[in-house]
């Protein structure tokens, strides 16, 4: 029976679910026999053993997300999210006992797609849409958004990739069965044939469905001003191309890496997002400037916003709206005929909000509304 190259002390934590697949398979790949020699018949099922995502690595990989989603808005950053239409693999090139590896990242142990690999995959997908008729961008801009090819005039560009971690349930096991073996090993006859033994290779890889969130930065304080105001809708392009045409990953030639991308969507987010940061500006701007306010100001103000959330909460229900805020309006202009500190303006400030109430939640207002409310007393008359 093959088991993992590790010390004895390990082998119950090993035999527990809560391993991240990266862990397992590049640290603790049970395919060792007890002459440590690989059992290359076990290869399947010890890949296998290395699919689990347990709770605590998709625990860990949300909190990575979520995160690397907070950070990125933070800094103005593009979010494009996709969705695998196949299976994605990267890192096969990895040294490992299958002869195939996978890209995780450490030390979490969890599937990633490297930043750079992201930025390959762009930067081939501007330049092929660079090149067709119409193109929403030129070669040039494709040298200033990803930095020219050109060892002698090495230059950044202004664009930044982020790692992308796949969103998943579990991963997968692939295989790929190259033929005619016999023939690129240079050994039998010497012409490719059908009587050769195909050999099956099982590798690992993300399962088709995984959620993709791609974060890009610019560093606006480069691009030109061609490019200032269309960035996004550039680089959103580019990843329409290349989610159609060319795939991220290893083995994108064969189907291996497909994303789509819902371009209706994105602009769905991108429209929630600018309305989020709007709100969050204009509730800033208000804490700024309640903050600037005198107390009684300021308690006038509370007032308004605390009615105005009544109204909506409410909706429209005059009847519990009255009953809800009236003993407010009477507090407010008890307090602010008694109060010593309170100036004539001030006053006449509470009478203005307690004016503006009354239209919303009384159909007619009479005088004996007025005088409860003390709305004369108030504007000095």
């Amino acid at each position: 029976m093959s088991h993992a190259a590790v010390p004895a002390y390990l082998a119950g934590c090993l035999a527990r679910a809560d391993c991240p697949p990266g862990h397992r398979f590049s640290l603790y790949f049970p395919i060792w026999r007890d002459d440590w020699s690989a059992d290359k018949t076990g290869k399947a099922p010890a890949i296998r053993a290395c699919t689990a995502l347990p709770d605590e690595a998709k625990r860990l990989l949300k909190g990575l997300i979520e995160r690397q989603r907070a950070l990125a808005e933070a800094a103005g950053a593009l979010l494009l999210d996709a969705k695998s239409l196949a299976p994605f693999a990267t890192g096969l090139g990895l040294e490992h006992p299958v002869e195939n590896g996978f890209a995780f990242l450490t030390p979490y142990g969890l599937p990633y797609l490297a930043g750079t690999g992201a930025k390959g995959v762009f930067r081939k997908a501007a330049e092929e849409l660079a090149c067709e008729d119409g193109a929403p961008l030129t070669l040039a801009d494709v040298d200033v958004l990803f930095g020219p090819e050109d060892n002698d005039n090495a230059v950044r560009g202004v664009l930044t990739f982020w790692d992308v971690f796949p969103l998943c349930q579990e991963m997968s096991v692939e295989i790929m069965t190259p033929h005619h073996g016999d023939y690129y090993q240079k050994k039998g006859s010497g012409t490719p044939n059908d009587a050769g033994q195909p050999n099956p290779i099982p590798f690992l890889a993300v399962p088709h469905g995984a959620k993709f969130r791609f974060v890009i930065q610019c560093d606006e304080r480069r691009v030109p001003e061609s490019l200032a105001c269309r960035w996004r809708e550039l680089v959103t392009a580019i990843f329409a191309h290349a989610c159609d045409w060319r795939g991220f990953g290893a083995k994108t030639a064969v189907g291996y890496g497909a994303l789509y991308f819902d371009a209706d969507a994105q602009r769905r987010a991108e429209a929630e997002q600018a309305a989020a940061r709007a709100e969050a500006e204009a509730r800033a701007a208000r804490k700024s400037a309640l903050a600037a306010l005198s107390p009684n100001l300021r308690r006038i103000e509370e007032f308004r916003a605390a009615f105005a959330a009544r109204v909506e909460q409410l909706r429209g229900n005059k009847e519990k709206l009255n009953a809800d805020c009236h003993g407010r309006a009477r507090k407010l202009a008890q307090d602010a005929l008694e109060g010593a500190d309170w100036t004539p303006e001030e006053r006449r400030a509470a009478a203005e909000a307690i004016e503006q109430w009354l239209p919303k939640v009384v159909e007619k207002i009479d005088k004996e509304q007025l005088k409860k409310l003390k709305i004369s007393q108030l504007r000095g008359q």
